[in-house]
């Protein structure tokens, strides 16, 4: 395991070497005018560049949640590719769901980590359960709804203590993103793996369209 992440680390360094920038935000990163992906974030331009998350937040952690076989009939024949779904993040405030596809399995979780940077996004953290009020991060500030295909999830803040009262998919989202205490209610077709982490996401998204009082 250490030796995998030994190897990462060395193929993202050697990547972020011969990184040529071809954007805005990306020629803002590589001059170190943008120092943070937070910063990056609130800037008026859009990440194209998985690079920029390397360069900004290299301490990220990423998990396969999902491989599927997908087939496709063409007038050469049956073509058959692997889609990947992948989440990547901090554990504390940052985080990303990609999709890749490719005939190799090791290729597509690739594309899918790529895809999953340049999704990056930062979730706003609060207490906002009226059985705690303690003030901290390790909940979620109010009550939001997410909906990816015929899945819908329902967030709730939780008392600290109570843990992620959730399903597997949802609970492996809410572990990246650095939320610890929180309710939860899904409905739909939950066995869809990438429509559950998807409304997940969208849920927690919604958290920084409010203005909230520090």
């Amino acid at each position: 395991m250490t030796q995998r992440r030994d190897r990462r680390e060395s193929e993202r360094a050697r990547d972020l070497e011969a990184w040529v920038p071809v954007t805005r935000l990306g020629m803002l990163v590589k001059s170190g005018e943008i120092k943070t992906l937070g910063d990056a974030l609130r800037s008026n331009y859009p990440v194209k560049e998985y690079q920029v998350v390397d360069a900004l937040l290299p301490e990220l952690s990423e998990e396969v949640l999902d491989i599927n076989l997908v087939q496709r009939m063409t007038d050469s024949g049956r073509r058959v590719k692997f889609r990947v779904c992948v989440i990547v993040g901090n554990r504390d405030g940052y985080i990303g769901i990609g999709l890749g596809k490719d005939a190799l399995v090791r290729s597509g979780i690739e594309k899918a980590v790529r895809d999953a940077k340049m999704n990056m996004t930062h979730i706003k953290r609060g207490c906002g359960s009226w059985e705690c009020n303690c003030g901290g991060t390790h909940s979620i500030p109010f009550k939001v709804v997410g909906k990816a295909g015929s899945v819908e999830i329902t967030l709730k803040p939780a008392p600290k203590g109570i843990g992620l009262a959730t399903g597997n998919i949802p609970k492996r989202v809410l572990d990246f993103s650095g939320v610890k205490d929180v309710w939860a209610q899904t409905k739909g077709q939950t066995r869809t793996t990438f429509n559950q982490a998807f409304a997940t996401f969208e849920a927690l998204r919604k958290i920084a369209l409010v203005k909230t009082l520090e």
